[in-house]
């Protein structure tokens, strides 16, 4: 069989695999739609929850067992990808697609209230006991799912350019309030120029100001350590050309 067709199975497909890192717990379900979508449109299984390929009426001939077996190879990678309390309440669904449905209608957030939430959590992020990369990591996920529910609009205009960079400036300042107040220097410093350097490379140097602390506060205690061997030894070897 072609694998380009939806009926062809891998000989490394497993109903026991697990296609998803992080099953559903009832408050990840944004992530982890995203993350079983692009699982399964990588196996080109997509259309057994999407209702793109209905359930045939006749589950006897070749193409009714063909879809019996798949559905039920995506009806295990569901099963696998949710938490036990969730997997008990869909274990008797026989249906890919109704599964899904089922998720979705339990556990999806309209829009504006999980829009809501994500820029509040934006606004209030601050590095505190964090490296400077794990605060961008969490700040980031913020933005990327922000924007997965509110995507810039698109057009052919001129406008578009300038929404963009709009934008990424926002994405500048919105890392820069949160840092820590001993990065005070590198912010001022970055707030300067002009025009603001994107995202990326204003992480980049508070990353490298971040390394720069850490050697600068390491070389002390190495001085420190180097001097006081260094003092234990001169008196041995005085001691040792007298004799």
């Amino acid at each position: 069989m072609d694998s380009s067709n939806p009926f062809f199975l891998h000989h490394g497909d497993s109903p026991g695999a697990m296609i998803v890192s992080k099953q559903l717990n009832g408050d990840n379900y944004n992530t982890w739609k995203r993350a079983m979508m692009m699982a399964l449109l990588a196996k080109n299984k997509l259309i057994f929850v999407d209702g793109t390929l209905p359930k045939p009426s006749n589950l006897y001939d070749s193409q009714g067992l063909a879809w019996t077996r798949c559905n039920n190879m995506v009806l295990s990678w569901l099963i696998n990808s949710v938490s036990t309390e969730i997997a008990n309440s869909i274990i008797y669904i026989d249906d890919a697609s109704e599964i899904w449905k089922d998720l979705q209608d339990r556990f999806s957030q309209h829009n504006g209230p999980r829009i809501f939430q994500l820029k509040k959590s934006i606004a209030s992020l601050c590095q505190e006991n964090n490296s400077v990369s794990g605060y961008f990591t969490t700040l980031k996920g913020l933005w990327d799912e922000l924007a997965n529910h509110q995507p810039i609009p698109t057009c052919t205009c001129g406008a578009l350019k300038t929404i963009l960079a709009y934008h990424h400036q926002q994405h500048v300042y919105q890392f820069l309030m949160g840092l820590n107040e001993n990065y005070s220097q590198v912010r001022g410093q970055i707030l300067l120029m002009d025009p603001l350097p994107p995202i990326n490379k204003v992480f980049s140097l508070v990353v490298q100001e971040e390394r720069q602390r850490t050697i600068s506060s390491a070389s002390p205690s190495f001085n420190q350590n180097t001097t006081a061997l260094f003092t234990k030894a001169v008196p041995s070897a005085r001691f040792a050309v007298n004799r």
